[in-house]
This record gives structure tokens, C-alpha cells and sequence, in this order.
């Protein structure tokens, strides 16, 4: 009887073993199914939404490398970044799970391998997909942007090799964000561009050259790309500032231009979605292609149309000086800044603040899911 018992003990035992040693290689290759879906690196492009200091590193007046900029950053740190701290891109990084709290700029003379291995930002303040924007303040072009990646990919081959490189690039993201500066400090303020394209062919203009980026980018070996569209520009403090009536008892959001954004934001979306499919069909990469929208005008259209919602009091100004026109050298440590910095939309007359980017990140955490799980 003793032993009878003893054998249907051990019985009882080992199946026990034998479903929890299931369980357990069950969970361990979910991990590894979750882990292989994750990105190996981020690497972004574009305008002073995205950098965080490579201006600090060229001959240009558009810098902000000094206070008040950088107040709520670690250590209260002016980094070059046009805000009060973090950028949504830093959020994003450290969201992803590359073991970075915030993303460098390229140029920065201290960067090690390892952080070009995880993930920078090639940005400039002040850039766009026109030549002539980038060329107003003597910032870095997309395309100059894109020779520094190739050479941030050689350094990658000296470290991973070359067939190391390549899967590690298929498993990155590449962030593209840019264009409201092609429409500010160009077509609305200079009458150059306006002699030769009407609205609609300006902006037509503008997604060419996104899409030769996304081609250059593919034919570095990028599989993953997300082109963010641009905000409400007539919402921004200075375009209110340059374009109402009165600019100091009525400063509401000027629908004319924010609804150019909106012109441009649908038809680029439509025409990476169509690009998309013309890269996969056509065969220019052995693996598929994936194109991704990121829409920042509604995130953004939101916090000002239902600011106490948010969290927020002012949306009309910023908070540097009188927040009407002041960016950049204007906004410096003699201009004063507002008392809480988390109560306004925008940091200065064109940047958002730290809170603003943290709610656009939390707003577009979906679609981040959705681009390193996809």
C-alpha cells in the first residue's frame, strides 16, 4: 500500500514537472517571439521638432545651446534641444527598449559606437525637404543628414560587419519629421517660392522629396520607416503673431494655414501608402518595405482646442519671454519665462514644451506599438 501511494506521489510529481516545463518553454519562446519584434535601433531626421543639438556643432544662428532653453532637461541642461526638456523622439527611445533615456545628436564629437548602434538623430534645426529652407539659416539638408548616416553605417560595419549591419538595419526604425519649416520661414515669408509653384504644387513638391528620402533610406538597407506629417501652423504663436489682425487682444489659431497642413498632411498620407505598395511590387528591396504616417496635427489640434483637458492654461503664447515671437538667440537668458512651463502648449513662439511632446508621444504610443511590433 505504502508503495502503491509512494508511485502515484511521484506520478502526480512528475507530470506536474513535465506541464510546468512545458509552461516554461512556452514563455521563454513567447519572450523570444516578443524580443525579435522589437527595434534594433532608431534613427530620426528632420528639423528642430527631432534635434537634439546638432546645430550646437555648425556655423548657424538657429541654436538654443543656452538657458532658459533646457530648464526641465536632467541637470537642467541646455542641450541644443528647442524645448524645456525631452523631446517626443526621447520619449520614444527610451520607450523602445534600446537602454537610452534620451536620443544624442550625430554630431556631438563625444559619441561612443555603442550609442550609434541603438539609435541618434541626424536633425537640424531650421531644415526641410526644400534646398532653399535649409539653405535660409545654414542648417543641414536632408540630403547631408543622409550622407552622415552612410557614414554612421561604415562605423556600424567596422563594428558589426557588413552582414551584421544589414540585419541590424532591416530591424531599425527610421523617423522622418520635417515640412513645417518649408511652409513658415519659406513659401509664407519669402516670395520666392511662390512666383513658381501655387500651394498644391508646393506641397506635391515637398512629397517628392520625402519619397526620394524613403528610397535612399531603403537603399541603405532601412525597412522601417515613419514620415511625421506637420502641426497646426497657423496655431503657432509667431504665425499668430505675423498674420492676425490684432495680435495682442485676439490671438486665436489662423484656420487659413492649419488647413494647408491638413491639404498636406492627407495627401501625404495617401502618397506613402501608394509609395509603399510601389516599392513591395516592384521589387526595389528583397524584403518587404513598411511605410508609416505619423499624424501629429491632431494630438497637437487637440491640446489647444481643449487645453484644461490637458492640463493646460495658455495655448496662444509661449512661455519664453513674451511668447509672441521670441525662438531661438530671442529667446535667452535676459527674456524671462513663465512661472510653470507644464501649463503652456508651446515653449517658445514655434517648439512645444517638454508636456506637450510627453502628451504627443502618449497620444501616438498605438502607433509606436504598432511600427516596432510590425
Amino acid at each position: 500500500m505504502g508503495t502503491s501511494s509512494s508511485s502515484s506521489s511521484f506520478l502526480f510529481l512528475a507530470q506536474i514537472f513535465f506541464i510546468l516545463s512545458q509552461l516554461l518553454c512556452l514563455t521563454v519562446e513567447a519572450f523570444n517571439n516578443s524580443s525579435n519584434n522589437k527595434i534594433s535601433a532608431f534613427y530620426v531626421f528632420g528639423d528642430s521638432t527631432v534635434d537634439p543639438g546638432n546645430n550646437n556643432y555648425i556655423d548657424t544662428p538657429f541654436k538654443c545651446n543656452f538657458p532658459p532653453y533646457g530648464m526641465d532637461f536632467p541637470n537642467h541642461l541646455p542641450t541644443g534641444r528647442f524645448c524645456n526638456g525631452k523631446l517626443a523622439t526621447d520619449y520614444i527611445a527610451s520607450y523602445a527598449g534600446l537602454k537610452k533615456s534620451f536620443l544624442p545628436a550625430y554630431l556631438d564629437p563625444n559619441l561612443s559606437v555603442e550609442e550609434l548602434i541603438t539609435g541618434v538623430s541626424f536633425a537640424s534645426a531650421g531644415s526641410g525637404f526644400d534646398q532653399l529652407t535649409p539653405s535660409i539659416s545654414n542648417v543641414i539638408p536632408i540630403g547631408k543628414q543622409l550622407e552622415y548616416f552612410r557614414e554612421c553605417k561604415k562605423k556600424l560595419e567596422v563594428k558589426l560587419g557588413k552582414e551584421g549591419t544589414k540585419n541590424h538595419l532591416e530591424k531599425a526604425v527610421f523617423f522622418l519629421s520635417a515640412g513645417t519649416n518649408d511652409f513658415v520661414l519659406n513659401y509664407f515669408a519669402l516670395p520666392i517660392r511662390r512666383k513658381s509653384f501655387t500651394i498644391l504644387s508646393y506641397q506635391q513638391f515637398l512629397i517628392q522629396h520625402v519619397k526620394q528620402f524613403i528610397q535612399d533610406v531603403v537603399a541603405e538597407g532601412g525597412r522601417k520607416i515613419a514620415v511625421a506629417g506637420v502641426p497646426p501652423m497657423g496655431c503657432l504663436p509667431l504665425m499668430i503673431t505675423l498674420n492676425s489682425p490684432n495680435d495682442i487682444l485676439h490671438r486665436h489659431c489662423i484656420d487659413h494655414y492649419s488647413s494647408i497642413a491638413r491639404d498636406y498632411n492627407h495627401l501625404l498620407q495617401q502618397e506613402l501608402h501608394l509609395f509603399q505598395f510601389h516599392l513591395n511590387n516592384n521589387n526595389i528591396s528583397t524584403s518587404p518595405t513598411k511605410i508609416y504616417y505619423v499624424d501629429i496635427y491632431g494630438p497637437l489640434a487637440q491640446m489647444i482646442q481643449a487645453p484644461q483637458k490637458f492640463g493646460f492654461d495658455e495655448v496662444g503664447s509661449g512661455c519664453c519671454g513674451s511668447g509672441y515671437i521670441e525662438a531661438s538667440v530671442l529667446c535667452n537668458k535676459f527674456s524671462g519665462v513663465c512661472l510653470d512651463p507644464s501649463k503652456y502648449v508651446f515653449w517658445d513662439s514655434i517648439h512645444p514644451t517638454d508636456k506637450a511632446y510627453h502628451n504627443l508621444y502618449l497620444a501616438k504610443l498605438p502607433t509606436i506599438d504598432f511600427i516596432i511590433n510590425g
